[in-house]
């Protein structure tokens, strides 16, 4: 089972969580008109096998987001950190 320790609440099942996509993902400038930036924004992800970096919300709790750095082999959780106060 997936436990993420969340900064607020504590350790806590994922059913909690609402997965909230890749943490790596720079977006584009709000008032950004380049098609293909927010076309690569919004489908283009890579599909990593190892230490990945995720938004997760903490929605049956403090709902907070978090960043969550996981392992996509393994499901370990190496991190969490507020989303905030993450430079995700």
């Amino acid at each position: 089972m997936l436990r993420i320790n969340c900064p607020h609440c504590g350790p806590r099942d994922h059913d909690e969580f609402r997965y909230g996509g890749d943490a790596s993902v720079t977006r584009p400038a709000h008032d950004d008109p380049s098609f293909e930036a927010w076309y690569r924004y919004v489908y283009v992800r890579e599909n990593p096998a190892g230490r990945h970096r995720e938004f997760w919300q903490h929605v049956l709790g403090c709902r907070q987001w978090l960043v969550v750095e996981r392992d996509t082999r393994t499901h370990v959780i190496s991190s969490v950190a507020f989303a905030r106060s993450s430079a995700a």
